[in-house]
């Protein structure tokens, strides 16, 4: 039976591809910060355990945990993330840190301590989830934005130096997935971005707004899949002989990785913008 770890399982992606893998034979470990997160996937039969990003002892102690479990970790899901937005000015220091706190740094090294394991064992499987917005920026986004190029930096170069083993290291990069992304996103805003005295506080009403409409009518967006598209490209990234170095999930991350090659800078800005605007209005 292969086994995996998956961080942020406690909804989304996280949680439907830890319940698809499990029904598909996988032995999976599924992680969540908050240990009212973990008592439920315990209840719906997981090997869970808190593991928080922002702290190390959270990291070393539920890896520790998971090793105690099985003799050999075929599988590294780095799911968890979250995140931050608002403008790049609006950004103090911490705020930008807890990103990087998150998105990279806690994934950097539980990934490193699994590295060691696999490297002992001989083979293994690292799939980092990163983002559309690894690939392209967008207004309003910067902390998020500069989180996920930096994973992609990181995992490229991971995946060059793992080259010459067994261990199999691929990125996984979807647009818009149905999940609790946004509202988690809301409340980052809320908690660290001061409208009041900002230059932009009238794009944030203006969006604040909208999400309050959208809220109440259940909008979906015409682009969003469901997390089984994230699921798809997982599967194959564990499961193939030769994984892809690079998954994209969606029409718009499909896109915007094609009009990043053929387009310069500026237009690329131009064409952005245009979708930012019209999104913030």
């Amino acid at each position: 039976m292969p086994t995996i770890l998956i961080t942020g399982c406690s909804s989304g992606i996280g949680y439907y591809c830890a319940k698809a893998l499990q029904a598909d034979g996988y032995q999976v470990f599924a992680t969540a910060r908050q240990q009212a997160d973990v008592d439920r996937l315990l209840r719906e039969g997981f090997k869970s355990i808190k593991l928080d990003l922002q702290d190390s002892e959270s990291i070393s102690y539920a890896l520790d945990w998971v090793l105690q479990q099985t003799n050999q970790l075929d599988a590294l899901f780095n799911n968890g993330a979250y995140g931050q937005p608002g403008a790049v000015e609006d950004l103090s220091r911490n705020t930008l840190r807890q990103q990087f706190e998150t998105n990279l740094f806690g994934t950097h090294e539980l990934t490193c301590k699994v590295v060691k394991q696999m490297r002992k064992q001989g083979h293994g499987r690292i799939i980092q989830n990163s983002s559309v917005l690894g690939l392209i920026t967008m207004k309003y986004r910067g902390a998020y934005n500069a989180s996920k190029f930096a994973l992609e930096g990181l995992t490229d170069t991971l995946r060059q130096e793992l080259s010459d083993t067994n261990i199999k290291v691929s990125l996984i990069e979807p647009g818009p997935i149905e999940s609790s992304f946004r509202k988690n996103a809301h409340i980052a805003f809320t908690n660290n971005i001061d409208v009041e005295t900002s230059a932009h506080k009238d794009i944030y009403t203006a969006v604040q707004r909208r999400l309050a409409k959208e809220k109440s009518a259940q909008k979906k967006d015409a682009f969003t899949l469901g997390p089984n598209a994230v699921y798809l490209a997982l599967k194959h990234a564990l499961e193939s002989n030769r994984p892809k170095p690079r998954y994209y999930v969606t029409f718009p991350t499909k896109l915007f990785a094609i009009l990043r090659r053929v387009l310069s800078t500026r237009g690329l800005d131009w064409v952005l913008n245009k979708i930012s605007n019209s999104e913030n209005k």
